[in-house]
């Protein structure tokens, strides 16, 4: 655990990776007393507690007839929603050596495919609905049926050894599969501690909407909690509802929230507080300050912003109980990683450039799952490129846009976050997405395409005039467009790329 400090540099200069030569997520996730509580399972309607020794049971009891069927290395799918037994399902194929890969219940069926096959999963851990949802893409497995086991020996792994196949949500091309080792844990501990101003204190239990298929909640929540003994909540939500989030955290005594932006910006809309929380951590987007305010005031604590991706996940963060956010900042580089902007030549420089992770990080992917030269690409000499821009403000990294979505309009470059986030403290606009739309004069405009909040009249020129006065005449968006509603990844992230694509088919079509 992150040792708490007086100030983020002794923070810093205290921490040293501890990576032994065995290590196995497994043994690292159920290392606590068996009387402890593990998992809060709220997923069946009804408070069931769990504790460490009734979910090292059910690993058992999943590992023995793994056991049989899987040899080490072999992939396995997990297709299962937040509930103890897809927590079970990854320590166990992890305990024998294999490899998990986690499934998204709302996956239709050609991205089942995709990952399935890529894969080349033997197995897929599952229940009825997912068996439906499975097909015969693979065969299933059904953890409730198997007969009662005894202690299952955990396999020898190391640091190196992959664990987990997590594909990356698909927004930039083809789903791409990123091959994690057994270190993928001990890398994301000092990022969660930290981002929930050192996770771990008495009475701690963590929550987050997020589902468990995906690295934001398999590894911001889920097994990191395991490791620290943090009870986590387990519900399945069908669709994020402002009021279901404040029942389920009622209910489960929770104190430490992993909020998405999405699921952030539904709570503001719906004018919806939460009591009783010690932290809120949010990632995949900038919040700016609008945002923050609002949660100071709905939750009584800062909202503390992190940042990664499914390679390299949570390389920065905000701590609030060291240090003042920074609107528009992802927070400072987490202990034990080393995070810069670095220029075309892979230095790293003043000003804006690509944020970039050296080498060595312990939550660093092993690679792209059979594709060395897509694997190549994501290096700069010693840097693991992130594919967003940035720039460094003292120790803080603040977020421009990625690099693909970086508008270019008459000799500016412009980051669409600034102005999304702009547009959103607008009291009619619910969510948005801004793009550049191509442009003969300027090479792009900045194009605009808004939800409205029910019952709320705006404008395009009233929020041109918002925006225009707000950040910069030559950054408003020239053109905005009212969508009922934008296209969305599962993990609640706008696609920029179809807004990008109906940009462009419109000036086809002019």
């Amino acid at each position: 655990m992150l040792q708490p400090a007086a100030t983020y540099q002794e923070l810093c200069d205290g921490f040293r990776w501890d990576l032994p030569a065995r290590l196995n997520i497994a043994e690292q996730a159920l290392s606590q007393p068996d009387d402890a509580l593990a998992i809060v399972d709220l997923s069946g309607g009804m408070r069931c507690d769990v504790s460490f020794g009734e979910l090292r049971a059910m690993v058992d009891r999943l590992a023995a007839h793994l056991n049989m069927r899987v040899a080490p290395g072999d992939r396995v799918g997990v297709l299962l929603g937040q509930d103890p037994w897809c927590a079970a399902a990854h320590l166990a194929i992890w305990k024998i050596g294999a490899i998990s890969v986690p499934l998204f219940k709302l996956f239709k069926r050609d991205a089942l495919e995709s990952r399935v096959g890529d894969s080349g999963a033997v197995l897929v851990v599952t229940d009825a609905e997912g068996a439906a949802l499975l097909g015969d893409l693979a065969e299933p497995v059904f953890p409730p049926d198997l007969p009662e086991a005894g202690a299952v020996e955990t396999a020898e792994t190391g640091p190196e050894d992959p664990a987990v196949l997590i594909y990356t949500s698909g927004t930039t091309g083809k789903p791409k599969g990123a091959l994690h080792g057994h270190r993928v844990l001990t890398g994301h501990l000092p990022g969660v501690e930290m981002s929930h101003d050192f996770l771990g204190q008495p009475g701690d239990c963590l929550w987050t909407p997020a589902d468990w298929a995906w690295i934001g909640g398999l590894f911001d929540v889920l097994m990191p909690g395991l490791a620290l003994g943090v009870p986590v909540v387990a519900c399945r939500m069908a669709k994020f509802s402002p009021e279901e989030a404040v029942r389920i955290c009622r209910e489960g005594a929770v104190r430490n929230v992993f909020f998405p932006p999405t699921a952030l910006r539904m709570l503001k809309a719906a004018d919806v507080s939460v009591p009783g929380l010690r932290s809120v951590a949010s990632g995949g987007e900038p919040l700016g300050a609008e945002m923050l305010d609002w949660g100071r005031r709905a939750f009584g604590v800062t909202i503390n912003e992190f940042y990664g991706q499914t390679e390299c996940n949570m390389v920065a963060s905000s701590c609030g109980t060291l240090f003042d956010a920074l609107p528009g900042a992802i927070g400072k580089a987490v202990p034990g990683f080393d995070v810069a902007v670095i220029d075309e030549l892979g230095v790293p420089c003043e000003g804006e450039g690509d944020i970039a992770v050296r080498r060595g990080a312990a939550s660093m992917m092993l690679g792209y799952w059979q594709k060395p030269d897509a694997t190549a690409e994501k290096f700069r000499g010693d840097w693991m490129l992130t594919g967003d821009r940035g720039r460094l403000e003292e120790e803080y990294i603040r977020f421009v846009g990625r690099e693909d979505d970086v508008i270019s309009s008459g000799g500016y470059r412009i980051g669409p976050a600034e102005i999304e986030d702009c547009l959103l403290t607008h009291p009619g606009v619910a969510t948005c997405g801004v793009v550049g739309k191509p442009d003969p004069l300027r090479h792009e405009i900045v194009k605009a395409y808004v939800v409205a909040k029910p019952g709320v009249k705006v404008s395009a020129m009233d929020l041109q005039v918002w925006v225009k006065e707000r950040l910069a005449s030559y950054s408003y968006p020239r053109e905005i467009a009212f969508l009922d509603e934008l296209p969305m990844t599962v993990t609640g992230k706008v696609i920029r790329k179809e807004l990008k694509a109906r940009a462009a088919a419109e000036v086809d079509h002019a």
